[in-house]
């Protein structure tokens, strides 16, 4: 893919982005980066990328065909104004900057800037990420194809119409890493409790998680299915899954879980 990108910050998440264009079909060379950490724009630098501390360093004569916005959500009101210019020039703007809605955007950048927004999620930085845009009026089928083909680079990539479902999406993919680990961690404890060494509790609840992941993810069958398939009558799995499926057990409290998340992702925007 020949395109000349300008990536605005380049922690965690901006990282697994290079990382993936780089690897992909985005020469690196192409790729010009900002961001005031030395230590990122030498992460930037290793894979080739140009990096410079602030915009104002930004050759005269670099034209970026897409503009990616990868800053905190809190910084955002004082990093945008510095890259007007080149939304006005015709580079569509793609945020994944949580809680951020289009309207701001759009308010910076002027009312004719094709804006995207991605809602994704930590495992991207291994390519697994879950990657949910949504774009304004004035952005076109091929400005999304773009954005599809480098958000691809570091996950699945889904699309919708409605900007209000990202509170929804945030509230289940974007935060969801933070529930599996955390059931890690309780899987782990309970087989600690249970007479498990820590390093083999640990071991076994880390590849469970793995391992049902991606046979839910490979297989044809729903997980659904898949739970009954391995639930034998008056069997062991089914005494667990009588605790975890009770009136009071996993379902309502991810349901609470998920609507938490929402409603704050809500209040952020």
């Amino acid at each position: 893919m020949s395109l000349k990108l300008l990536l605005v910050g380049s922690g965690k998440m901006g990282q697994a982005m290079l990382g993936g264009w780089v690897e992909g079909e985005v020469s690196p060379s192409d790729i010009a980066v900002i961001d005031p950490n030395s230590g990122n724009l030498a992460v930037a630098a290793g894979l080739g990328c140009r990096g410079y501390a602030e915009p104002s360093q930004i050759p005269a004569d670099f034209a970026p065909d897409v503009m990616v916005l990868a800053v905190k959500p809190q910084m955002m009101g004082e990093v945008l104004p510095a890259y007007r210019a080149f939304a006005e020039k015709g580079a569509p703007v793609i945020s994944i900057a949580a809680g951020t809605r289009i309207e701001s955007f759009e308010a910076a950048f002027g009312d004719s800037a094709a804006i995207i927004r991605v809602m994704p999620n930590t495992p991207a930085a291994i390519r697994k990420g879950m990657l949910v845009c949504c774009a304004n009026s004035k952005a076109t089928d091929a400005h999304q194809e773009i954005c599809t083909r480098l958000m691809s680079a570091i996950g699945d990539v889904s699309w919708i119409e409605d900007e209000a479902l990202m509170d929804a999406v945030t509230g289940l993919s974007g935060s969801g890493p933070a529930y599996v680990f955390y059931m890690i961690e309780t899987m782990t404890a309970a087989g600690i409790a249970a007479g498990l060494p820590e390093d083999l509790a640990v071991k076994l609840a880390t590849g469970t998680v793995a391992g049902a992941g991606a046979l839910a993810r490979m297989s044809g069958e729903s997980a659904a299915v898949l739970r009954q398939n391995v639930t034998s009558p008056n069997g062991t799995t089914a005494a667990g899954l009588e605790v975890l499926m009770s009136e009071d057990g996993l379902a309502p409290l991810m349901k609470k879980t998920v609507a938490a998340a929402t409603d704050r992702s809500k209040e952020l925007g």
